[in-house]
This record gives structure tokens, sequence and C-alpha cells, in this order.
């Protein structure tokens, strides 16, 4: 008797804040809530800016470079449809363009035991298409350069 396949998990919903994310995300451009007074990026996406409370938040692509600010090797599944998936790296990501500009993310095209997976590594964005619609910013290891 074969298990029945498990059901994708609900993905995001793209709404007022998030759907330009979601947007450049579709597009591979990586796009990061930017405060139109004072030019600091913050993620994720709020109605305010964090650090000069003006309302005038837009969007600025960002390069999709960084690196591991600290990462976890998953290896149980947290919803029946990752049991196949597991081992997988789920890290914070802190981005180049500012100090303490994270999101959380997945290393992906790397073993997920490899010592190369390190706080301090360098990553860039790389694509994970989900569907026609939806595609989700992922990152893999780069040279030391950064």
């Amino acid at each position: 008797m074969t298990q029945p396949v498990a059901a994708r998990p609900v993905r995001p919903a793209p709404d007022s804040l998030t759907s330009f994310f979601w947007d450049g995300a579709r597009e591979h451009r990586l796009l990061i809530q930017r405060c139109d007074d004072c030019g600091r990026f913050q993620h994720p996406p709020e109605p305010v800016c964090h650090h000069c409370l003006s309302f005038s938040l837009g969007a600025g692509e960002v390069s999709g470079r960084g690196t591991i600010y600290s990462f976890e090797v998953a290896a149980q599944a947290f919803h029946p449809w990752f049991a196949d998936k597991i081992p997988f790296v789920i890290a914070v990501v802190e981005l180049v363009e500012q100090p303490n500009l994270k999101l959380i993310t997945n290393i992906v095209g790397v073993d997920p035991d490899s010592a190369d997976i390190q706080v301090g590594a360098g990553v860039a964005v790389t694509w994970h298409q989900l569907d026609e619609e939806f595609t989700l910013p992922v990152f893999r290891l780069t040279a030391r350069e950064m």
C-alpha cells in the first residue's frame, strides 16, 4: 500500500505590504522594503520605518550577496510534505547592503553536513521556482571575496 502524498504547506499570501517582494522574486529580483526618507532597508516589510518612523516606504533592489549569520540543519520534518526533503539548511543571511539587514532562507546546492556551511560564509541569491506563479529566493555558497 502506497502512502498518500502530503499536501504542500500553505504558501505566503502576498498583501499590500509584501506583494512587491513576491513580484520581484517572480522576476528574479531581490527587492527589500526601503524608507524613502532615511534610505534604510528593513525586512520583513512593516508599515513604518524602524529607524526614523516614516510611513513613506517603497522597495529597493539589493545585490543578493551576503553572509550566513546563523544556520540550522533541519533533521526532522515540521510538516509531512518535508519528510522526503530533509536534511536541509535553514539560515539567517545578512545582506551586504546594510548591517543587520537579514532574511530567513535556505542554503541550497551543498551537502547539509558540509563544513563549508558556517557562520560568516559568503552566499548569493538564487531562485527556487515552486510553480508558475511562485518563486522563492534561496541562497548558495560563494567564494570568500565578499
